[in-house]
């Protein structure tokens, strides 16, 4: 056991906002520990509160769990937006969406791997993802500004797919040891990715369309 949950479960409660304590006592353990760490009597150690305290807002690991994805997503969705406003023309907007989102999934590995464990199984979208802020509206967006039909509704589904799943498979490859020396010879992994996105599929074929 570590010696700062030893010490916080000696501690009684005395948060104002229980709910908020516990996703950050989980965030913690995910990110020191990993999700195999995760319960809720851990992360009740972990917040300083009693073992029984945190079925005030959650029935299980699971309910936890999925509240630590969702905060997940919205931090990945706001990166995607924050990207996208920063980007000097609408020809830059998708490859810096996909750096950006590059960029979070590889600075939080145990975060990622939890926010897709949850999606798997899911017969539709949750209900953030259809917000016109998540990260999957900005790209659809992004994929609109940069030529495509926005009345072609299945086409657009299409390209936002592929953006995603294009990002996606960069962060899971970004970290091979192989493409270390070629990272160092473009100047570190953000040139290195956004280079790779330039050659992929929707991001290529975005910014050969007329800019905005």
């Amino acid at each position: 056991m570590r010696e700062s949950h030893t010490a916080a479960e000696a501690r009684p409660y005395h948060h104002g906002d229980l709910r908020r304590a516990l996703v950050d006592a989980a965030r913690r353990i995910l990110e020191a520990e990993g999700p195999t760490a995760l319960s809720l009597r851990a992360v009740a150690r972990e917040a300083g509160v009693s073992p029984a305290a945190p079925y005030h807002h959650f029935k299980d690991k699971c309910e936890l769990i999925e509240a630590v994805a969702h905060e997940g997503w919205e931090e990945l969705g706001a990166a995607i937006a924050k990207a996208r406003a920063a980007a000097p023309s609408v020809r830059e907007a998708l490859t810096s969406i996909g750096v950006a989102y590059v960029c979070f999934a590889r600075e939080n590995p145990a975060l990622y791997r939890v926010m897709y464990d949850g999606m798997r199984d899911r017969v539709q979208m949750p209900d953030h993802a259809k917000d016109p802020e998540s990260g999957y509206s900005h790209v659809a967006s992004a994929i609109v500004e940069a030529g495509a039909n926005p009345e072609d509704t299945q086409e657009l589904q299409l390209a936002t797919i592929a953006a995603w799943c294009a990002a996606h498979g960069v962060a899971e490859m970004a970290g091979f040891k192989e493409f270390d020396s070629l990272k160092e010879a473009m100047g570190g992994e953000e040139p290195f990715v956004r280079a790779i996105l330039d050659h992929i599929g929707v991001f290529a074929r975005s910014r050969n369309k007329p800019s905005a």
